[in-house]
Parts: C-alpha cells; sequence; structure tokens
C-alpha cells in the first residue's frame, strides 16, 4: 500500500512539474507567479470592458492604477473603451476587491488572486496594493489572435516571497530630474517592486532643498536639487504605486558635497572643500568628536524626515576610510576620552548618536554593511553590498541576520556594473544558507542598486532594464524558479512592455548613435553595438579619474548595453551547432558572419569625424575575422597561415576598444577551434 500511495505521489508531483514548466513557455509573466493554473477559457477585450472597485478606497490607490490599467490595455491593443471607469452598481468586465487599505510597510500584504473567464475577471486582495499587483500580472495576460484581442483565461494564487524588494537609484553622482524618477517607478510596479531607496547625497552633490541650511543647495548641488514640495510629488507618486520611499542621506563620509557649504562640521582643519567632480572613495568625512556635527544633523534630519512617511532612514555609513580622523589630533584626543580604539568604534559611536536622534523621529537607522560593529544595537538595519567579489566567504546579509539584525542583500546585484542578466539572475537572495525561523524573517529582502558615475538621464533607463526585471523576479517568484532560457524568453516580451511605460532603454540608443555619426545613417553603427558591450565591472572608469562630472556620456559605450541583442543570439547558436551540429543554427550563424563581413565599408561610409574613425579598427578586425570563418565554413578548409591570421586578429580583438569588449570573441574562438579540427590543409 506504502508503494502505491508513493507511486501515486510521485506520479501527481511529475504532472505538476511538467504542467507548470509548460505553462512557462506558453505565457510572458514577470515575474512569474507561485500558483497559476489554465480554465480553458479567455476574456474578450472590447470597448464594453468596464471596472469596479469593491473595497475603501481612501487613498485611491485602486482608483489611480484603474485608470493607468485602462490606458495602457487601451494603448495596447487599439480598442476604444466607452465608459471603462468608474462603474458602480452594475456589473462590471474586471471586478476589484479587497479589505484594507495597506499602509505601506515590512507587514503589508500583497497578496492577490486573479481569475480569468469568459465572463469576468475578478481580481480579489487583502489590500489594495495586492489588488495592484494583480492588475499588473492581468496586463502581461493580454493576448490576440485574428479576430480581436483577450485575456488569457486562468487561475492565479500570488504572494510575494520578499517583503523588501527595491531600486536605489543614486542621483548624487548625476542628477536626475523628476520625469526619470517617476517613469522608472512606473517600470518598478510593472514587476512588482515595491521599495525605491533614494540616494540623495554624495560626494558630487546634496540634492536635497533645505530650509534651515540653504547653502547646501546654493553651493553643494550645482542648481541641481529636488524642492521639498517635488519630494512630496515624487512620495505621493509612489505610494499610489504600493512604492515605499526610503532616502539616504550618506554620513560620516562621502561627505564632500555638504562639507563645501558648511566646511566647519569636518575632520580636516584648513576647511579646503569642494563639490567632488571626479567619482571614487574621497577622505572629507564628517567630524564625529564635534557636537555641532550632530546637531547639524538632528535640525536636517528634523526639517528632512517629515518628507518622508517611511519608517526607514538609511545614513549609508560606507567606504569611510577616516584619514581625516586619523590625521586630526582633537579626534584622537576624543577617542582617547572615549575609549574608541579604532575608527570602527569610532564610527559606531557616531551611528549610535544618529540612531537616538532618529528613533525620536521614529525612524529605524538603516545603513551599509560597514555599520556592522559589535556594539551597534540590533535596531539597525544593515544593507548587506560586500560579497565574494570584496573577497568575503559571503555577503554579510547572513553573518547580520544570524546576530539578529533585519538585513537586505544587494550584493550580486549591483547593476552598474555592466554584468549580464544571467549573473544577476542566478543570485539567489539567501543562496543555500540554513537559517531559523526568526533569522529568516530578519531578512527582509533584496535591492538593485543603479549608482550613477556613468549615467546621466539619456542613458540610466538602459542600465536599470531590462535586467532590473529578471532580478525583480528573483525578489517575487518561489527559489525554484530560476530557469536562464525560460527567463530570456520572457523578458523579450516584458522588454518591450516597458517601452510601452516610457522607459527610454531602447530608443535612446539610436539617439546615441546619431549623435556619433552627425545624423548619418546609423546600421552600421547599430550591427556593431549589438555584439559590443561596455567593458565590466568598473574597469571603463578605473579609480574614477577618466569619466568626470561632465564628462560626455553619449559615446559608443553609452549606446551599448550588457547582453547584446546579436551577441546573445549568436552564442546560443554557436553551442547548438557545436553540440548537435544543427544545419538551422548554421544557417542563422553564416548569416550572422555576412552581415558583419560587410559592416566595415558600411562604417566607412559615414562621415568620419574622431569618433567613428575611432572604431575603425575594431570594425575592420570583426569585418575580416567573420569573413574569414564564413569563407572557411563555406569551403569546408582552411590554410595554416589563415589560422594564424585568424589567431592574431583574435588577439588584437580581446583589447578593449573605445571601452566597449566584443561580446563574440569566445564564440569566434570555438568556431576557430572547430574549423581548426575539421578544415585544416597543409
Amino acid at each position: 500500500m506504502k508503494k502505491i500511495i508513493l507511486i501515486l505521489f510521485i506520479g501527481i508531483f511529475h504532472q505538476n512539474f511538467f504542467s507548470q514548466e509548460n505553462l512557462e513557455k506558453k505565457y510572458n509573466l514577470m515575474p512569474w507567479p507561485q500558483e497559476i493554473v489554465e480554465n480553458n477559457s479567455s476574456f474578450k477585450i472590447d470597448e464594453k470592458l468596464t471596472i469596479s472597485i469593491s473595497g475603501d478606497d481612501l487613498k485611491k490607490r485602486a482608483t489611480n492604477a484603474s485608470i493607468k490599467f485602462l490606458r495602457r490595455l487601451a494603448n495596447r491593443t487599439g480598442v476604444f473603451i466607452d465608459v471603462g471607469f468608474p462603474i458602480k452598481d452594475k456589473k462590471t468586465s474586471i471586478v476589484i476587491s479587497f479589505d484594507t487599505v495597506s499602509n505601506l510597510s515590512t507587514e503589508s500584504d500583497e497578496t492577490y488572486s486573479l481569475d480569468i473567464n469568459a465572463s469576468n475577471v475578478l481580481i480579489k486582495a487583502t489590500t489594495d496594493v495586492g489588488a495592484l499587483r494583480g492588475l499588473e500580472t492581468l496586463l502581461q495576460l493580454v493576448n490576440f489572435n485574428n479576430s480581436g484581442y483577450y485575456f488569457e483565461g486562468v487561475s492565479i494564487k500570488d504572494s510575494p516571497r520578499f517583503v523588501w524588494r527595491g531600486l536605489m537609484i543614486d542621483v548624487a553622482r548625476h542628477f536626475q530630474p523628476i520625469e526619470v524618477l517617476k517613469r522608472n517607478l512606473d517600470a518598478m510596479a510593472s514587476v512588482k517592486l515595491n521599495v525605491f531607496h533614494w540616494h540623495l547625497t554624495d560626494d558630487q552633490g546634496f540634492r536635497v532643498e533645505s530650509k534651515v541650511y540653504p547653502k547646501l543647495q546654493k553651493i553643494a548641488a550645482d542648481g541641481l536639487y529636488y524642492t521639498q514640495n517635488q519630494i512630496k510629488d515624487v512620495v505621493k507618486y509612489a505610494s499610489n504605486l504600493g512604492i515605499r520611499v526610503i532616502p539616504e542621506f550618506d554620513v560620516p563620509g562621502h561627505a564632500s558635497a555638504i562639507l563645501s557649504a558648511y566646511p566647519q562640521l569636518g575632520s580636516k582643519d584648513d576647511y579646503s572643500y569642494k563639490v567632488e567632480r571626479f567619482s571614487g572613495v574621497f577622505d572629507p568625512t564628517l567630524n564625529p568628536s564635534k557636537e555641532v556635527t550632530y546637531l547639524f544633523l538632528e535640525t536636517l534630519f528634523n526639517e528632512i524626515a517629515p518628507l518622508f512617511p517611511d519608517e526607514y532612514f538609511h545614513i549609508g555609513g560606507d567606504e569611510n576610510e577616516g584619514k581625516h580622523w586619523d590625521s586630526n589630533t582633537e579626534i584622537q584626543k576624543f577617542k582617547k576620552k572615549h575609549n574608541l580604539k579604532n575608527n570602527h568604534e569610532l564610527q559606531t559611536y557616531f551611528n549610535i548618536r544618529l540612531e537616538k536622534i532618529l528613533k525620536k523621529l521614529g525612524k529605524k537607522l538603516m545603513g551599509w554593511d560597514e555599520i556592522l560593529t559589535p556594539s551597534t544595537p540590533t535596531t539597525a538595519v544593515i544593507h548587506s553590498w560586500r560579497g565574494k567579489h570584496e573577497g568575503l566567504k559571503q555577503s554579510t546579509l547572513i553573518e547580520a541576520a544570524k546576530k539578529g539584525y533585519q538585513t537586505v542583500l544587494s550584493a550580486g546585484y549591483y547593476i552598474d556594473r555592466m554584468l549580464s542578466v544571467e549573473h544577476h539572475y542566478l543570485v539567489d537572495p539567501i543562496g543555500n544558507a540554513i537559517l531559523t525561523k526568526d533569522e529568516r524573517k530578519r531578512i527582509l529582502g533584496a535591492e538593485a542598486t543603479m549608482w550613477s558615475e556613468l549615467v546621466t538621464p539619456l542613458t540610466i533607463d538602459s542600465r536599470i532594464w531590462p535586467r532590473t526585471a529578471a532580478i525583480a523576479e528573483r525578489f517575487w517568484s518561489a527559489k525554484e524558479v530560476n530557469d536562464l532560457k525560460n527567463m530570456q524568453k520572457r523578458l523579450k516580451v516584458i522588454n518591450f512592455q516597458l517601452e510601452e511605460l516610457g522607459i527610454t532603454h531602447i530608443r535612446n540608443k539610436d539617439v546615441i548613435l546619431r549623435n556619433i555619426s552627425n545624423h548619418q545613417n546609423i546600421e552600421a553603427l547599430k550591427t556593431l553595438s549589438k555584439i559590443c558591450e561596455p567593458i565590466k565591472i568598473y574597469s571603463r572608469n578605473k579609480g574614477g579619474t577618466e569619466y568626470k562630472t561632465f564628462s560626455p556620456f553619449t559615446l559608443f559605450a553609452d549606446a551599448c548595453s550588457a547582453d547584446a541583442e546579436d551577441a546573445v543570439n549568436f552564442n546560443n547558436q554557436i553551442d547548438l551547432f557545436l553540440k548537435n551540429r544543427d544545419r538551422n543554427s548554421l544557417s542563422k550563424i553564416t548569416n550572422y558572419l555576412k552581415n558583419w563581413s560587410t559592416n566595415y565599408s558600411d562604417l566607412q561610409k559615414i562621415n568620419q569625424n574622431p569618433i567613428t574613425k575611432s572604431l575603425e579598427p575594431l570594425s575592420k578586425n570583426v569585418s575580416q575575422i567573420s569573413n574569414l570563418i564564413q569563407t572557411t565554413l563555406q569551403n569546408q578548409r582552411i590554410s595554416k597561415v589563415n589560422l594564424k591570421k585568424a589567431d592574431n586578429l583574435l588577439k588584437e580583438l580581446k583589447e578593449p576598444c573605445q571601452d566597449v569588449e566584443l561580446a563574440i570573441l569566445g564564440s569566434l574562438n570555438k568556431l576557430i577551434n572547430f574549423c581548426k579540427s575539421k578544415y585544416l590543409i597543409n
């Protein structure tokens, strides 16, 4: 009997597994829901479509979301909707119901259910924010055939894996206008991210209006800052999307901008502070031994904190090397007086003072993982950013959770490093760590981080999206949802839906290329850009010395992005061909090689300005090796002379050109090795 039960259980498990696998192939949902079942029906989208809300919509989130939903639905389908919303006391197409209005906290319930059949669409949730998440899923279920558009017939039960699913945008290094923030908030909501971490201060700028300390915007902002009314507007806009806003005021380090306005707060006696134009880590640091420092911060936080309703307040606390502390005799005396053995203990003293200030304001102190010291109170929230790439055995996330701290992870999700979507997608926030129930609860979630040393409003969207949509899935969906090929298939569709929302990651590529070509034909540049990626990690601006605040960010590298489109496809076809000798893959490979073979001559037709001229060696080498390989595959023979020529070309192509690297280099090398083993002649 036990064997029969076991066989039945295994059979049911396999049936569910394969059923789920088939659904992932069919639907382009991202993030993937916890439970989805088909019901073999569909709901027709036509002019009669209407929405009603059953629930107390005090903050009007559901109302706002319903109006936006109808606009987006009409734009996508071309359907002329007659009335749409609001509808009361009548039968409607889409019925939204929820029990309570969310106060937007880590305790908020975002669970929802979505049922679509031929007669109606039902979205049920505990809170209005859960209903918003259901509406986003519904938009991803729009499909069409020859007779019109419809919603796919499914039943979904869904809830997030983590309560904190964030995106940090640094507006200090390069200021990002309100419209940039709002379109990114819309995109965040579309993939169910719920925390906007707003990095507002750094060495390169202080971006918040202070009426108490007006020098902060007059001296430390280059005239680029947010008024308090603008901040309230962004917070309200985010709230309507079910997104919390966490401000970050980075102290005691990263303080050049603050100290350029109020040098008396610094740790250096000569007051030679200025707004920083370079990138990197700098010495200017607030003086933790002066009471005036704490008075300044308490007064500033008293003014600024009420603009941000959320209970979490990020104080940075990272990358303080303490050089100005070491050279200040008064600070050294202060350390001895308070029995502070080193700068870590001095910074902990500083953090504890800030924690008390923020506590009086009803705020929880949050900081980067450098604030994690034995004396740091467990009321602080540890934001883990250092991991294996910083030489640690693991991220500080698990260590902090085990020590009793609430934690948020960003190690592995630094999207400014220009690593592939695959790299980020394979990072699980918890990994294989063994945790108690309480330790797991203290891991709130994770954030992708968009540091802005190398981005402007023109390029920031292309550095955030579409990779962050896949990262958002790691934060929402079950850990087991991690198939790379299926993710890439769904991401292609989500990529264009992000553009519908106003994200400029696709269109601005052409804007940059037209600028480079002096408005000539850009097809040759586009072809090259689809196989090139910006050099990774921080090698493009090593040491922060090449690119400064007012450097150009409309160069070829800025038009290129991680996961170069043709490179990804070409590399996949190479792997298929080498594995199975697939003739269809070989045909696609040959087409790519033909296109690249002629691209250099096309590039030469463009008006040869200094920028396009600098790309000639790269384009020429790509054309030559593509032609060589294509000819070899066609004739099925390669001489030792041509093999040596190919090797030399590969060596040249290995070197970065104009801050980009050739993303097909590995595959070209595989093809050369294949040709060598099959077609080499004496």
